[in-house]
């Protein structure tokens, strides 16, 4: 019994690892394409709601069909422990690439997208704030420009990746959820 219960813990672990890398790699490369699609409408500053929706809709969907793939391949049982792990490997794979693929574009493809978004930026400053002083001004963008490298964005892209992905798999892990039974 004991050597029954160490392979199919091991048999969970290695389908998580295929699971996640499918998945992770579906999600970055969806979301690849939205931004990619977002670049050629020229939406790329100006981030429209439906990039949002389009963005928001991949993540959730792939997430769920990932964690139904890893309930399928555990004979139709789902923690939400393993929900967790199983949408945030997942969301950890796809945040990288879609990291470096942000990185590549901001360095390369678009070099002048972060001198785009700091004018955007201030100019929205301006409209919202026209009795702003100066210094006050100088102090916002200094600190929006810091924000603004291309390593910063990047992590912070991994980091919204994961919490998005740890929110989407909380709900989803809560609906989808079937314990084993007790022996």
């Amino acid at each position: 019994m004991l050597g029954f219960k160490i392979n199919l813990m091991e048999t969970q672990e290695v389908s998580v690892k295929k699971i996640a890398l499918n998945y992770g790699l579906i999600l970055a490369l969806l979301s690849i394409v939205v931004s990619v699609i977002a670049y050629v409408t020229n939406n790329h500053i100006e981030r429209p709601w439906w990039v949002s929706v389009l963005s928001t809709t991949a993540m959730v969907g792939v997430i769920v069909y990932g964690l139904k793939a890893y309930k399928d391949e555990n004979s139709g049982f789902l923690t939400i422990a393993e929900a967790l792990k199983v949408g945030l490997a997942i969301s950890i794979i796809a945040g990288i690439i879609g990291a470096l693929y942000n990185y590549i574009f901001v360095t390369v493809i678009e070099p002048e997208f972060v001198t785009q978004m700091l004018d955007m930026t201030r100019d929205q400053m301006i409209e919202q704030n026209p009795d702003m002083a100066q210094d006050q001004m100088d102090m916002a963008m200094g600190i929006t420009e810091k924000m603004m490298q291309p390593t910063i964005m990047s992590a912070i892209g991994i980091i919204m990746t994961l919490f998005f992905g740890f929110i989407i798999s909380l709900i989803s892990g809560l609906i989808m959820k079937v314990n084993r039974p007790e022996n």
